[in-house]
């Protein structure tokens, strides 16, 4: 990879070279995304993909500008969709190169001349700006539709009858409310707007008939914006929900480039560290009404694992530890009966829970807020009731079933699956149960409670301190007779809660739970098991993409992650690799070989490669094939992903 820190790709109307995604968010929620063609091959691909109760309930609403220029002769369309049974309309093939530095922007050659487009996305606002400059001998006339889809993310539109059709027009300005329980679409332009509202049909999204669903959709469009291009004079096309930004549309494309801007470290870091800097903005939510953490783009909504995972690559390393507190305070304010919600619906439904991990992750979380802190911040200590009441809550038992055994450990209760990270599904039923003592989770309670009695003992909370200690020292203690396997000179992944004789049951599978494990306590493991461990890692499941769920020895291995929906999620946790746990690798090197400097070579020299494998520019994604070459897949920008290898290069290696 270039040490370049802003995506280029020389396009020349080559449609192979412009099929790889890029994506730009507005600090809120919102993004926009598509391909480098403009060719959508994602239902959740859009232009203005609005969160209408930021930084939830996403909606494309407008999903393209069908752009075409006109030189008095020729009409050149410029844009490229796919259509069935035909091939893709040939927009592209006067696309000449593609650039995010920072905003997105294309250059055209048509014409005698070059079109230079530019896509802003207003900072904290459901709003774009799109900027159009025309290089050439003459003026040029150029059309411009939006075709917008009014749904929800993961739906798709069909025609229908009930679009209400009335255009409402003032001086440069258009306004439209096709459905009611939408708000009004705003437009500002420099031109002349020609009301023609209709539907245009049969747009295909490829990617999501790979997936085995439906890929066809139709949008509609209130009519078109004729403007003329004079020479060198940028033009300018503003869209709203609701309402229009009132500052100026150069302003708007200057502060959201700044801010992009802003999140580079500047060139006396090293080039990985400034494009993982650079990526980690897509994910921060600060600007909305409700601060939070965006799992990842397109579909992913605000998880609190994937939050309290990502809080120390976004958020610490970076110097966002004062931001980083509204985004705790607003998982803590929905939290239920001692647990931190695992999901928050895109769609407004209720906050959903069971995610015992990401509650066990707010213990080291608040202890690093603490550390990282200024002085008598009062933060860490008004958290301290909350953390003894998860300690509590989990010490007696939740209504699900989480509880502290009478051996000390913490039992995963009986939803088993959604309680970690390994929690696909298929036909309801948990591809990868983690039912009974997961290895991850006994790591993740014993050094919460190591980490509470930290805090309890700085925050003078001596009771409190001592029952976490005698906590953590039996969990301690049992998992050093539960866990170790002789036979695989490797920790069991998951083992029963029994210990009778006649039930007792261990799953011996070689996954990176204990990686995990590893990597957030060592103190379980003597020096030669945390060696053996990561050895095995490297041996088994590392790959140039990431470490792999599952061991290629393993009967269940499924080495590609492709096909449908439930083909997927079959393979989620059975061989793909995974970016974001390359942190862990690190954590445990750093642990079992603080001065090998090869080492730290090697891992620098690996997480530069992996910013080689993207589907989005600029991105880190969310797997990728556990089989060679290692294809990405998942979801295009994922923030553990990102966040976790940023952390590393700073953290980890002092990069």
């Amino acid at each position: 990879m270039s040490d370049f820190v802003w995506p280029a790709v020389r396009v020349e109307g080559k449609l192979a070279r412009a099929r790889t995604e890029w994506i730009l968010g507005n600090g809120a929620g919102s993004y926009a995304s598509s391909t480098v063609a403009l060719m959508h091959t994602r239902r959740y691909h859009g232009l203005l993909v609005a969160a209408l109760a930021a930084p939830i309930k996403r909606t494309v609403i407008v999903s393209h500008f069908d752009t075409r220029l006109h030189d008095g002769k020729t009409e050149h369309e410029l844009s490229s969709h796919q259509f069935p049974g035909v091939p893709p309309n040939e927009g592209y093939k006067y696309l000449d190169q593609f650039r995010q530095d920072p905003l997105p922007r294309w250059t055209y050659k048509v014409g005698g001349g070059q079109l230079e487009e530019t896509l802003a996305l207003v900072r904290g606002r459901n709003a774009l700006v799109l900027r159009y400059t025309w290089t050439g001998p003459s003026p040029i006339s150029m059309s411009a539709r939006p075709l917008l889809a009014l749904r929800s993310i993961h739906g798709l539109t069909r025609a229908h009858g009930a679009m209400i059709q009335r255009v409402q027009m003032r001086p440069r300005e258009v306004s439209v409310q096709p459905i009611r329980n939408l708000p009004p679409v705003v437009f500002r332009h420099q031109g002349i707007f020609v009301g023609t509202p209709d539907w245009w049909h049969r747009f295909e999204y490829l990617a999501e008939q790979d997936r085995g669903l439906d890929f066809q959709e139709d949008l509609w469009s209130p009519g078109v914006f004729r403007i003329t291009l004079e020479p060198d004079v940028p033009h300018h096309i503003v869209a709203g929900l609701g309402s229009l930004p009132e500052r100026e549309a150069d302003e708007l494309l200057q502060d959201a480039a700044d801010a992009i801007r802003r999140c580079d470290p500047g060139g006396q870091r090293c080039w990985a560290v400034r494009n993982l800097a650079i990526a980690a903005d897509l994910f921060r939510a600060n600007l909305s009404p409700a601060p939070g953490v965006i799992a990842g783009y397109p579909w992913f909504e605000v998880w609190g694992r994937h939050t309290l995972a990502a809080l120390p690559g976004l958020y610490f390393v970076t110097g966002r530890v004062q931001e980083s507190k509204a985004v705790v305070e607003g998982l803590i304010e929905r939290m239920r009966d001692g647990l931190i919600p695992n999901r928050l619906p895109d769609d407004g439904r209720p906050a959903e829970y069971h995610s015992v991990d990401a509650t066990l992750m707010l213990f080291g979380v608040v202890k690093r807020l603490a550390e990282l802190l200024p002085e008598g911040d009062p933060y860490p200590a008004e958290t301290l009731s909350v953390l003894r009441t998860v300690f509590e809550t989990l010490k007696v038992g939740t209504v699900d079933g989480i509880h502290v055994t009478e051996e000390g450990l913490l039992a995963a209760g009986s939803h088993g699956t959604s309680l970690t990270w390994m929690d696909a599904r298929v036909d309801s039923v948990p591809v990868t149960s983690r039912a009974g003592l997961p290895v991850e989770l006994q790591a993740l309670w014993s050094k919460g409670c190591d980490d509470l009695a930290w805090l309890a003992d700085r925050y003078d909370d001596a009771d409190l301190a001592q029952q976490a200690r005698e906590a953590r020292d039996a969990a301690r203690a049992s998992f050093a007779r539960r866990f170790w396997c002789e036979q695989t000179s490797y920790p069991y992944d998951v083992v029963s809660e029994a210990t009778d004789a006649d039930k007792i049951w261990m799953d011996a599978s070689v996954r990176p739970n204990a990686l995990l494990a590893l990597s957030i306590d060592p103190e379980l493991f003597t020096r030669d098991q945390a060696a053996t461990i990561v050895e095995r890692v490297e041996l088994d499941l590392l790959t140039t993409a990431g470490i792999r769920t599952l061991s290629p020895k393993e009967p269940g291995y499924r080495g590609t992650y492709t096909g449908t929906i439930k083909d997927r999620d079959r393979a989620y946790h059975q061989g793909t690799a995974w970016p974001f746990l390359f942190g862990a690798l690190s954590r445990a090197i750093k642990y079992t070989h603080p001065h090998d400097q090869g080492r730290k070579d090697r891992l620098r020299a690996m997480v530069e490669g992996m910013l080689s494998n993207q589907i989005a520019l600029g991105q880190m994604p969310e797997v990728a094939d556990g089989d060679a070459p290692h294809r990405p897949d998942g979801c295009v920008a994922y923030a553990p992903s990102v966040a976790e290898l940023l952390r590393v290069l700073i953290e980890d290696l002092g990069l």
